[in-house]
């Protein structure tokens, strides 16, 4: 399916972040920030994105480099099937691309992120110190980081898998980029950034560190990783960065108008039921919970509207039809959103 509307451009490090160090002067954050606004701008004056007719069936990557600029996509570098080449930014963007399709392609059969394979392709340096990484509707963007605050983007597998999941919401329920269903986005491309990370290293759910970005933050940076799963509002606690803002229940829902209604803080809500859901039912997460998730996804029962409640119930009902001979699968389900505070009854 196309996605039905002109699609955000979706970048890993939440505005308020940028924001903060951009009013303590930070240089760099402040050049993000404003190129942050300006891609924004452009997508939403673009057409809508549509599912592109497929070349090959087959994986199908093109790694480019920007130069430092802001031009894309940039001078081609690496392109499928070619050996690594000097540039590490390169080369690990080009392996990032392939673990995010393996994920979605072995385990849950999808060609490709519109599952009619769609290329795959992505631009390094990007930018002056740019300090982020988007999905912009058809391509991945990293930038170098500025080397105090942020290092290079490439760095982290799961912020790769977390930004090609913006482009499997896009091409399936196509969720809106504000408030709750934003927030759903935005927890949807986490959850399968981290079991882009935990498959690729062969890991049980006990075993991941439910961590988005770690390795992200530069030296002497008070954090672990920009969020986590398991215990929203712990990630990070810096006298630049501020303190993590994610809730890990309802009673702590954040209203606000900045960041899209707060896509980027509230996600902490979803993304814990995920986390307890995947422990309580155990094994590897991408066959347990995150196949109830990407069943839930692609279903074709959500609308761009869909709140956590609606997804919630829907997630126990796809446990419910999948696994009604597994004790406790769907229980597991219904209970990691009770202890987030959202009902499914």
């Amino acid at each position: 399916m196309a996605a039905t509307s002109a699609s955000p451009c979706c970048a890993i490090v939440p505005p308020h972040i940028l924001d903060r160090l951009a009013e303590l002067g930070h240089a760099p954050a402040r050049r993000s920030v404003a190129v942050d606004a300006a891609l924004r701008r452009q997508r939403l004056l673009a057409a809508p994105p549509a599912a592109a007719a497929p070349t090959t069936e087959r994986l199908v990557r093109t790694v480019s480099d920007a130069g430092h600029g802001e031009d894309l996509p940039g001078r081609t570098v690496r392109t499928e099937g070619g050996g690594p080449v000097a540039d590490d930014s390169a080369n690990r963007a080009y392996d990032g691309l392939g673990a995010t399709f393996a994920l979605f392609r072995e385990v849950y059969g999808r060609a490709s992120i519109d599952d009619t394979w769609l290329p795959l392709d992505a631009t390094v340096h990007f930018g002056d110190r740019y300090d982020n990484a988007f999905w912009n509707g058809s391509r991945m963007v990293f930038g170098d980081g500025d080397g105090e605050i942020f290092v290079d983007f490439t760095v982290c597998l799961d912020v790769i898998g977390h930004e090609l999941t913006h482009g499997v919401t896009q091409f399936t329920a196509d969720l809106e980029y504000r408030d709750q269903p934003g927030a759903l986005n935005e927890s949807i491309s986490d959850v399968f950034g981290s079991l882009v990370k935990q498959y690729a290293l062969g890991q049980r759910a006990e075993e991941a560190d439910w961590l988005i970005g770690a390795g992200l933050l530069a030296p002497g940076v008070r954090g672990v990783a920009l969020r986590s799963m398991k215990a929203p509002g712990t990630a990070y606690d810096d006298e630049r960065l501020g303190k993590d803002p994610q809730p890990g229940h309802m009673n702590g829902y954040v209203r606000t108008r900045g960041d899209s209604g707060g896509v980027h803080i509230n996600s902490g809500i979803p993304n814990r039921a995920f986390q307890l859901a995947a422990v309580a039912i155990g094994g590897h997460a991408w066959e347990g919970a995150g196949r109830i998730w990407y069943d839930t996804l692609t279903s074709g029962r959500l609308s761009p509207t869909t709140g956590f409640a609606a997804f919630a119930r829907a997630t126990v009902a796809t446990a419910n039809s999948h696994y009604p001979r597994v004790s406790g699968v769907a229980a597991a389900v219904a209970d990691a959103w009770s202890q987030v505070g959202i009902s499914t009854t």
